[in-house]
């Protein structure tokens, strides 16, 4: 009975020892569970402090970064801006000032326009000095075909015998016979003399008569008309040809200069003491005809040094293959030449 009861009493332990195991293990297990759940929620914490405080950091760098790449682009700007109304307010003034200068380009406009007054007159008076030429050119030529007609007068036609200039064959006379008869023959008056200054040459207003190297001012032209264009008065044009020599300071005194004047005094004083007016000779004209004597030490036994007249080379008569050197014959028509040793 004991030992059924201690059995029992065994078997009892042991059912309670196995419950009592699994509860604790239940407790164990659970009670880890929380441990090791906690611990990962504070890992899971920390993680998130880690990674907030990074993502912080790294966000806030990026912003500073933002932030620094547009405060420059806004300088940049800035400086962009004020740049171009620099270079707006230097631009303007360059191009008014230099380029499109309104005073500069009016002065160039006015002088434009007198330049243009000028060359309009110069061409009317070219025009007017061409027409002048033109109609003294016709008036000479008249002038010279009315001296010839009367020149020619005596092949003037008569009642009986026609001119050359008037044929029977033309059916009205030349114009050359119309002239004749106009003009009057040559009368046989003794040939005026021709003066030389009635040329061409002396043909301007103030080239008349020869020119007179004289100080005074001459006297204006009488009823002369003054030829147009931008021209001086004849009479200044004048002076101012014929006008005495002037010299500046340098050229009067390089002209007068004292060394000058002292050589001219110089030369005077010797020419006036001077006993007679015979040329001086050199001794090498002097003694051109005199027969040279030679010098003692030079024609004497003992002469002078050969230096500078002889040549230093060392001779040996000893090894010369001959004594002498024979002259060259001739081979042939061709120019070739040999030469004997003797």
């Amino acid at each position: 009975m004991v030992i059924h009861r201690r059995a029992a009493y065994l078997r009892s332990l042991d059912e309670e020892r196995k419950i009592e195991y699994k509860a604790a293990v239940k407790i164990q297990s659970w009670f880890q569970g929380c441990r090791v759940r906690s611990y990962l929620r504070y890992l899971n914490q920390m993680a998130i402090i880690i990674q907030r405080w990074w993502r912080g950091y790294v966000s806030r760098k990026h912003f500073r970064k933002m932030v620094k790449t547009a405060y420059f682009m806004m300088k940049m700007n800035f400086y962009n801006e004020m740049a171009v109304r620099i270079q707006k307010r230097w631009r303007g003034y360059y191009i008014r000032k230099y380029v499109h200068n309104y005073y500069a380009l009016k002065k160039y406009l006015e002088a434009i326009s007198v330049n243009n007054e000028i060359v309009s007159e110069l061409q009317k008076y070219t025009e007017m000095m061409e027409n002048e030429k033109k109609r003294t050119d016709l008036e000479k030529k008249e002038k010279k075909k009315k001296y010839q007609a009367r020149k020619m007068h005596y092949l003037l036609s008569t009642e009986q015998i026609p001119g050359i200039y008037n044929s029977p064959f033309r059916k009205s006379p030349d114009p050359m016979e119309l002239l004749l008869r106009k003009s009057k023959p040559l009368s046989h008056r003794q040939q005026q003399t021709k003066s030389p200054f009635t040329s061409e040459l002396y043909d301007w207003p103030t080239c008349k008569r020869p020119p007179t190297f004289s100080t005074g001012q001459p006297l204006p032209a009488i009823s002369r008309q003054k030829p147009q264009g931008p021209f001086h008065d004849t009479a200044e044009v004048f002076w101012q040809r014929h006008k005495p020599l002037e010299p500046t300071w340098h050229m009067a005194a390089f002209i007068s200069s004292p060394l000058d004047k002292a050589r001219e005094e110089m030369k005077r004083e010797n020419w006036g003491n001077c006993i007679h007016d015979k040329e001086f000779l050199p001794f090498s004209s002097y003694n051109k005809d005199k027969k040279y004597d030679p010098l003692i030490h030079r024609s004497g036994k003992y002469g002078h040094e050969g230096y500078g007249t002889k040549h230093f080379r060392e001779e040996n008569p000893k090894k010369w293959v001959a004594d002498k050197v024979k002259p060259q014959r001739k081979l042939s028509d061709w120019g070739i030449f040999y030469r004997k040793k003797g």
